[in-house]
């Protein structure tokens, strides 16, 4: 069945069958997450939910139990704290023989602080470190019976090679948005990487552009910010280019299920499908920039990466 930018992630998951696949999701708290996990559910998977205020997974995760009847369960993961990320894979390793899917949702954008107590910049610490770390953690789970890594990119992370002189946003003149962006491209670069050095273990890696959605990730934008970047027309309506949650997270669906997918990995995947670089035919928020892809940095971002979590 073909799937598209329209496409829900009920629909994809609806035409494939994920039962006894023990599944992670970070980030499971709201937004794309709790769509994510539902229709990961409703396909049967087997759900672990990451995420940093319990009391709020717990809630979702009992809904949608109840909803589907699959066994979902939460533990509590701050992916900008090394030390939860470490409490959290000893969890899992300890009480589960294989993890089947890593789903690399969880992601702030704009904040109101710009560095840890530790001087990582914000961003990079939770999108990129985080989920680096928690992904070397859970290594002989993810290639007990082989794995996807599904990693949440943005169309932010166009034209925003990593600049390694100024990885923490030290130097620079402070630019949330700019500093999100590299830290979407470092999302990218950990797919290419992980599936060169992983994929003889079974583990296949890629990231999602899941296209523009209005969630709590912007709650720190501002409404004028949003008419900037144009998620809101100057009549105050949501563009109608933006996707809903539900198509938001089809493509993340499509990435964790699709058997043209089996045995692929770094590669960067949009509206249920390969995307395709950008050019003078694709509108801003859509394709991907190949010019960020650099096996190089690939490489460098791995070595920095095994240095900080260290």
């Amino acid at each position: 069945m073909p799937f598209d930018r329209h496409s829900t992630a009920l629909e994809v998951a609806r035409a494939h069958d994920l039962s006894g696949r023990l599944t992670i999701v970070t980030g499971a708290g709201s937004g794309l997450g709790i769509e994510t996990a539902r229709a990961l559910a409703d396909a049967g998977a087997q759900l672990i939910l990451g995420v940093r205020n319990a009391e709020a997974g717990r809630g979702v995760a009992d809904a949608i139990a109840g909803e589907t009847g699959q066994p979902v369960e939460t533990l509590e993961l701050n992916l900008a704290d090394p030390r939860s990320v470490r409490t959290f894979a000893a969890d899992v390793n300890a009480r589960h023989e294989a993890v089947h899917l890593l789903v690399a949702n969880a992601g702030v954008s704009k904040t109101p602080e710009a560095h840890l107590e530790n001087g990582l910049d914000v961003r990079f610490a939770t999108n990129h470190l985080g989920h680096f770390l928690l992904a070397n953690l859970l290594l002989d789970r993810l290639s007990a019976q082989g794995a996807r890594i599904v990693m949440l990119s943005s169309a932010a992370h166009k034209g925003k090679r990593i600049d390694f002189s100024d990885l923490q946003w030290r130097a620079r003149e402070r630019n949330d948005l700019a500093a999100y962006g590299e830290s979407k491209t470092a999302n990218i670069l950990f797919a290419m990487e992980a599936t060169r050095q992983w994929s003889g273990r079974g583990i296949f890696a890629n990231a999602v552009l899941p296209g523009s959605v209005l969630t709590g990730l912007q709650r720190y934008h501002g409404e004028e910010l949003k008419r900037q970047i144009g998620f809101i027309l100057p009549d105050g309506k949501p563009n109608p280019v933006m996707k809903t949650v539900e198509q938001g997270a089809a493509t993340t669906l499509w990435a964790c299920c699709a058997a043209e997918l089996e045995g692929r990995g770094g590669l960067v995947l949009e509206d249920c499908a390969l995307a395709i670089p950008t050019g003078p035919d694709t509108h801003p928020w859509n394709g991907y920039d190949p010019t960020v892809m650099v096996p190089a940095d690939a490489e460098e971002l791995w070595r920095v990466s095994e240095r900080l979590v260290a």
